[in-house]
């Protein structure tokens, strides 16, 4: 099981938000790259890096924090947030992160995202967040009328990185993760699928894992200290 803290940027800080509500934000560190050292520093070996701001503008909006956290950790950054043409992947390329992830264009645009797997590939991430199994788009602002379930399956064939799967009611909430959901969506697809939403404490990770879930994000559970990073990760080893 990999465990991969969340670094949520809008306006330069280091916030969650509690449903992607940007109405009901919490602003944890006004300095993301010391919380990039951090996690680095607690045993995480994979970073997920959220631009608030570009989910809402269409681009991305961060980028000056983003680079510096990507060259101060030096471990893999996968980058999510407003990226939704050729232009704004290889600009989030360029800034050092090793993966994009795509949702909204993705949901709007299937040729397109298609096409641009084959031409990243093993470098795009589908992002699916979901709303009552709905996929939702524009930073989870609105609500499409493709289930998650299809459009994991409509992408079987592309040569994804992996699938982050949201469920969005559970995000930020402390409310344990939707495994059945989670697993019904790993179940469709032959690509990894990453747990995200409502993963609190260390036996929600553990049922993950036991349900074949090979990696998930932690968020709001490490910034409130629920959740301690170093002794999740010294129980999955020793499991």
């Amino acid at each position: 099981m990999q465990v991969i803290p969340a670094i949520d940027l809008r306006g330069g800080s280091c916030v969650r938000l509690r449903q992607g509500d940007y109405g009901q934000e919490t602003v944890f560190d006004a300095d993301p790259v010391a919380v990039a050292r951090r996690w680095k520093e607690e045993g995480a070996d994979f970073l997920h890096l959220v631009d608030l701001d570009g989910a809402k503008e269409g681009r991305p909006v961060n980028t000056d924090v983003i680079r510096a956290i990507v060259s101060d950790v030096e471990i893999p950054c996968q980058l999510g947030g407003g990226l939704r043409d050729d232009d704004a992947i290889k600009a989030a390329f360029d800034l050092g992160v090793s993966r994009a992830i795509i949702g909204t264009r993705a949901v709007r645009d299937p040729e397109w995202f298609t096409s641009a797997c084959e031409r990243f590939p093993g470098k795009l991430v589908l992002g699916l967040d979901a709303r009552d199994g709905m996929v939702a788009t524009d930073g989870w602002l609105q609500a499409s009328e493709t289930t998650a379930v299809e459009l994991a399956k409509h992408y079987a064939e592309a040569p994804l990185a992996a699938i982050v799967y949201t469920d969005i009611a559970r995000d930020g909430m402390m409310s344990g993760p939707n495994v059945d959901a989670t697993c019904r969506l790993a179940e469709s697809s032959p690509h990894q699928v990453i747990a995200s939403g409502g993963v609190t404490t260390i036996e929600d990770v553990l049922e993950l894992q036991r349900r074949g879930i090979g990696a998930c994000i932690l968020g709001r559970t490490l910034y409130e200290g629920k959740v301690k990073l170093p002794e999740l990760l010294n129980q999955l080893g020793a499991v």
